[in-house]
């Protein structure tokens, strides 16, 4: 099957080293599997020529509204995997909302990473100002400083040396940060919201702190306590493996797609 996959494909993000990995699933399912990035295109037309021309027997979009709402009234099956703005921000808006729905509604299948987000959309249907306002806040705090996107491989290597990986984000589908770090045996603590929470049992797999005080704290008692990290490491990695495993997630999507034949 020749398949086209939609995402936001910014280099060294979470949606594009997801795309990457799903685009590698379907590839040793035997499927070609053509990644294209959702902000080329600016509208169902576009897509719609595109698929036609290539030949395309199905698609894949992550995002319903960034990259499903592409693929509305076209010629060809397709499935959609929720990110976590869809239901965290793009939900606000009713615009938005209403496209999503659509959206919803023509597609074959929807992945939710987490039961939480897939609960938030059941219950609704059946960006550049927040990182400038991130950067300006870290110029002002004294031992933070901001690294640029780099290589999965040397990301990795950077983790691997850290004490810690902290997630303090405000809105998460599912932390890809969070899980990379499980698998590579390094402690995480993370703000208590509830997409990093579908991932992380307090004092099990890992902190959830909730404001500054509390994340002193925390931190501070995994410092000095050798024993609960050696066993919130064990744990996480445990998690990850049961529930996480590339090979489970590569069989589910090859699953998946049979529905789109």
């Amino acid at each position: 099957m020749r398949l086209l996959l939609l995402a936001c494909l910014r280099a060294q993000t979470g949606n594009a080293t997801t795309a990457a990995r799903i685009r590698n699933h379907l590839h040793a399912a035997g499927h070609v599997c053509v990644l294209k990035d959702a902000f080329m295109y600016e509208s169902p037309t576009e897509i719609a020529n595109l698929t036609s021309t290539d030949k395309f027997d199905a698609a894949l979009a992550i995002h319903l509204y960034k990259g499903g709402r592409l693929l509305q009234g076209g010629r060809i099956p397709f499935g959609i995997i929720f990110g976590g703005t869809d239901v965290n921000e793009d939900i606000k808006c009713e615009e938005k909302r209403r496209v999503m729905g659509a959206v919803l509604g023509e597609a074959r299948f929807a992945v939710a990473f987490t039961m939480k987000m897939k609960e938030l959309a059941a219950a609704e249907w059946v960006d550049p100002l927040f990182t400038s306002e991130v950067k300006e806040k870290v110029k002002r705090a004294p031992g933070v400083h901001l690294l640029q996107e780099m290589p999965q491989d040397d990301l990795h290597a950077a983790m691997k040396r850290c004490f810690a990986v902290v997630n303090s984000s405000i809105s998460e589908g599912m932390s890809a940060a969070i899980l990379e770090a499980m698998d590579l045996d390094v402690p995480v603590l993370a703000r208590n919201i509830p997409g990093n929470a579908a991932i992380v049992k307090h004092k099990e797999t890992g902190l959830l702190f909730s404001n500054p005080q509390e994340f002193v704290v925390l931190s501070k008692s995994l410092m000095n306590d050798p024993i609960m990290e050696r066993e919130i490491v064990t744990r996480a990695k445990d998690y990850v493996k049961k529930h996480h495993s590339w090979e489970g997630e590569r069989k589910a999507y090859q699953n998946l797609l049979l529905r789109l034949q």
